[in-house]
């Protein structure tokens, strides 16, 4: 390829980002790296991609039809990756799968048995997170596969695919606790008590709330406090109905429970190998473990 594959990342998610810094933070690079590849990027083409007039970078008009074409390199790029994986016959030594408590394993023992089966002399690791601790897994490298709830968007050397099953959300108090007392609840009865709020290790800013919260990475975690009475907490119904020891309360709430929809992720630079590939297969159609 004649453009450095990471200058176009990095030129793809300054422009997602709106900043330097913010794609530095997402791709977990310095600043001055990802402007001086975006700058030898501009050179190489003879164009100006961005105005730095202000305080942060705008696509300028060439900018934004470069955009199109650079997506679509790296689309084809990806699609190339998945399909060399797919053709080549060396398996993978070791095998990082990071789950999440969002989804409910309807199907994972079986998956795991089948895994075995063919797969038997790999090594393979399983690791509990959620959120942005996904993305830091795959990034760094410490992760090959991951799931989690879906994004709104996800940085460009992420890839990631629908899984057919949804989770219902909850919100959930111990028995004992005030609110599971009240009559009629509405929403601002809420905000008077303490939310037990899900934050990821690598999330910088605090959780959207109101009033007082505790917080913890997992939401195993949260139940546990839910359960001790320290608070309300918004919570996947499986993991409270095999986990929650009968010693919590469903609120009812207009608008609740909720469906989230859950993605399979990986890492475009990192791709899974042929086991890896057949995992992500597994999770997104289960039925094909039956044959």
């Amino acid at each position: 390829m004649r453009y450095s594959p990471e200058a176009l990342v990095a030129f793809v998610e300054t422009a997602a980002s709106g900043s330097f810094s913010a794609a530095a933070r997402k791709l977990h690079k310095s600043q001055s790296t990802i402007s001086t590849a975006v700058a030898n990027l501009e050179i190489d083409l003879g164009i100006v991609l961005f105005n730095r007039e202000g305080k942060q970078p705008r696509l300028t008009p060439e900018g934004q039809r470069v955009l199109t074409h650079v997506q679509a390199i790296l689309a084809a790029s990806e699609q190339l990756d998945e399909l060399a994986v797919r053709l080549s016959t060396q398996t993978e030594p070791r095998l990082t799968f990071v789950l999440s408590d969002t989804y409910q394993p309807t199907h994972y023992e079986t998956m795991l048995g089948r895994f075995e089966q063919l797969y038997p002399d790999i090594e393979f690791e399983c690791l509990i997170a959620e959120d942005h601790d996904v993305i830091d897994l795959l990034q760094t490298g410490r992760a090959h596969i991951g799931m989690l709830e879906v994004q709104e968007n996800y940085p460009p050397d992420i890839g990631y695919a629908r899984l057919p099953d949804q989770t219902e959300m909850a919100l959930f108090v111990a028995k004992k606790h005030p609110l599971a007392q009240v009559q009629n609840l509405r929403r601002e009865d809420l905000s008077t008590y303490r939310q037990l709020c899900l934050q990821t290790y690598g999330r910088k800013e605090k959780p959207q709330a109101q009033g007082q919260t505790w917080s913890a990475p997992s939401y195993l975690m949260l139940l546990e406090m839910a359960e001790q009475g320290f608070g309300w907490s918004i919570l996947p119904r499986w993991l409270v109905a095999q986990f929650g020891h009968h010693k919590l309360l469903e609120l009812s709430l207009p608008g609740w429970p909720k469906l989230i929809s859950i993605d399979a992720v990986w890492c475009k630079s990192n791709q899974p190998g042929p086991a890896g590939r057949w995992f992500i297969d597994s999770l997104l159609d289960p039925l094909r473990l039956k044959g």
